[in-house]
Formats: structure tokens, C-alpha cells, sequence
């Protein structure tokens, strides 16, 4: 079975991209538009990474990673920030929060399925 990784963005066209890019490669993709969205659609459902934005409207990624890892169920799984942001004191309060990893926006396909291969092959 194809692991099953979460994409949580505001934007279509990220999500879409981030969606095409892990198809082609062999996983699965589940799509949410914002942290209350992916929050909403994680719900006993079994994912093995999320993706998200840090920016977002109505729950922003670090509310996002708040709220997974107060879910026992998903306390483990990894989260890996995709963002414009760079600043190192995001970084800090991602990682406080509990992100796994962090990638800048814009990304080479490439890069993504890279950290996703070492973060759950």
C-alpha cells in the first residue's frame, strides 16, 4: 500500500503541485485548504506525513501542528513546514510546535521527495 501524505496550503496551485509531485513518485495525496481543513479531514484517517503552509487562513501551520500533535494518534507522524518564510525565529517556533523539517518555497520536485524519502522512505 502507497504511504499517504497530507498537502495543506491556501493556494491550489501549490497544493496541486505538491499533489503532482507525490503522485508521480508513488504516494498518495490528501489535499487541505488550511489547518482547520486538514485538522477536520485527519479524523481517525491514516497518514503517514503532512505537508503544510505556514501562512493560512482560519488555522496557520503552527496552529496545525499544535492540534495534530495533541492528537495521540498522530502525536509521531512527521510534519514538514513549506514556506516563504526563512527567518530563523520561525524556524524555532516550528520546531518548538513540533515540525520535523522545513522546506522554502519555491521547491524543486526533487528536493520535496528527497526529505520525504529520509523522513519516512
Amino acid at each position: 500500500m502507497s504511504k499517504r501524505i497530507m498537502t495543506v496550503d491556501d493556494s491550489a496551485s501549490i497544493r496541486q503541485m505538491v499533489s503532482f509531485t507525490l503522485k508521480e513518485a508513488g504516494y498518495e495525496a490528501v489535499e487541505a485548504v488550511d489547518g482547520k481543513d486538514a485538522l477536520a479531514k485527519l479524523n481517525g484517517t491514516p497518514i503517514n506525513m503532512i505537508i503544510t503552509d505556514l501562512n493560512m487562513p482560519n488555522l496557520d501551520g503552527i496552529g496545525l501542528i499544535k492540534g495534530v500533535r495533541a492528537n495521540p494518534s498522530y502525536k509521531y507522524i512527521p510534519i514538514v513546514m513549506l514556506t516563504t518564510e526563512s527567518q530563523d525565529s520561525k524556524k524555532m517556533e516550528g520546531k518548538q510546535a513540533g515540525a520535523t523539517g522545513w522546506i522554502i518555497k519555491p521547491f524543486k520536485p526533487e528536493q520535496l521527495l528527497a526529505v520525504i524519502k529520509k523522513v519516512i522512505g
